[in-house]
């Protein structure tokens, strides 16, 4: 197809539209707006100059569209996504893939199956812009880090009040969105989880509901990891606590890697840890280390640079920053963490499938809570979030 690509957005709520207003200002190279569309039709004067739509369906009927954004509440991933990649129309869906891993399942295998050859399918991993994750990324595929021994993220800089849960209904509940800060907030980070490190094969978490807001859902986790080759990780993070940490820590057989604020801290040890435990002589020594600054350049494009990426793959073959076959991992991750927590044991991955599907039937079934919902509320704050993520 030739330039420009013709993106519709399905969802315009404060990502959608940050999407939006991000095209319409021309800051996406090769892409226009071709097209909205939105169960209400107040978010729709949002983008007044560009044809929208009531439902996804008359959307990807009107051939105004090369391709579309999917930024609706979770659950409605799996299937407007199915439907978008049946139409022939190449496809990012707004994080998390879907909500559990059956419904990632379902929308992978409808895209291996019915999606032509150049189809592109991709999925908003912002994060994977960042330039301090892509730097560790490449020193520990490159070995220069040595064998992985511990993993430890502390995020807990997601801070929310209750008039962030009370614009919308759907949010932090098991019905809308399937999840707390899981399901939210933390799909970024558990992305980064799989992609640095890959899956742990044993997850031990302890996840709180409505420890700090009146929502249904998880609020705080801690969750414990067992990876294949011995390591260990701890996954720390919640929505009530200010003003939080974001603090990634990584030991090796090559001394520690720390990724906080706008670089990497390496403290390299002058031999690896294993060689120097198994010969020194000196029953209290330790290896000679030096203090290495990894310096990054800002904190990556972002979403900008997720569109642009998708444009490119669209117009020119590009390599995604972020396949969307890829987002199951993350998804994994996080309902391992839960269902750890709901069937109060370590669960071992990969997980069943239709075992966790099931259990978020149950609670939704479930479900008494009465949610507050304030209209209007926090959606003026969007803007503002220190992460500029959320949805």
């Amino acid at each position: 197809m030739s330039s420009p690509v013709r993106l519709g957005i399905i969802g315009l709520g404060n990502m959608g539209n940050s999407h939006a207003q991000q095209i319409l200002q021309g800051k996406i190279p090769r892409m226009v707006l071709g097209a909205v569309a939105d169960l209400d039709p107040e978010k729709l004067k949002r983008c007044p100059d560009t044809p929208g739509f009531a439902t996804h369906q008359e959307l990807l009927a009107s051939g105004k569209v090369d391709a579309v954004v999917v930024a609706t509440p979770h659950y409605d991933h799996t299937i407007i996504g199915i439907d978008a990649i049946n139409a022939g129309v190449h496809t990012l869906i707004e994080k998390p893939l879907s909500v559990h891993k059956a419904d990632c399942q379902k929308l992978i295998a409808a895209y291996e199956k019915r999606a032509r050859k150049d189809l592109v399918f991709a999925e908003m991993f912002n994060q994977r812009t960042d330039p301090r994750y892509r730097k560790l990324r490449d020193l520990l595929k490159s070995g220069e880090l040595g064998e992985i021994r511990r993993v430890n993220w502390i995020i807990t800089d997601w801070y929310r009040t209750e008039a962030y849960y009370a614009s919308g209904g759907w949010r932090a509940t098991w019905a809308g969105e399937g999840g707390g800060v899981l399901m939210n907030q933390c799909p970024h980070q558990l992305d980064l989880m799989q992609w640095l490190f890959g899956l742990p094969k044993k997850v031990r978490a302890h996840c709180q509901f409505g420890k700090w807001h009146d929502i249904e859902v998880e609020d705080a986790c801690t969750a414990y990891l067992e990876y294949p080759n011995g390591a260990t990780g701890v996954f720390i993070t919640t929505t009530g606590e200010a003003p939080g940490t974001n603090r990634l820590e990584v030991a090796t057989d090559r001394g520690r890697i720390v990724v906080e604020g706008d670089g990497l801290q390496w403290t390299r040890t002058a031999v690896t840890v294993s060689e120097h435990l198994r010969t020194s002589p000196n029953a209290f020594s330790t290896p000679e280390r030096w203090e290495v600054k990894i310096p990054t350049n800002g904190w990556g494009g972002q979403h900008n640079e997720v569109l642009g990426n998708f444009a490119d793959a669209i117009l020119d073959g590009k390599a995604l920053l972020g396949p969307a076959i890829e987002g199951i991992g993350g998804v994994e991750l996080g309902n391992a963490m839960l269902m750890s927590t709901l069937w109060d044991r370590t669960v071992e991955l990969p997980l069943d499938s239709a075992a966790v599907a099931d259990e978020y039937q149950k609670l939704i079934a479930k479900s008494r809570h009465k949610k507050k919902v304030a209209a209007g509320a926090g959606a003026s704050d969007f803007a503002n979030s220190t992460k500029g993520l959320a949805k």
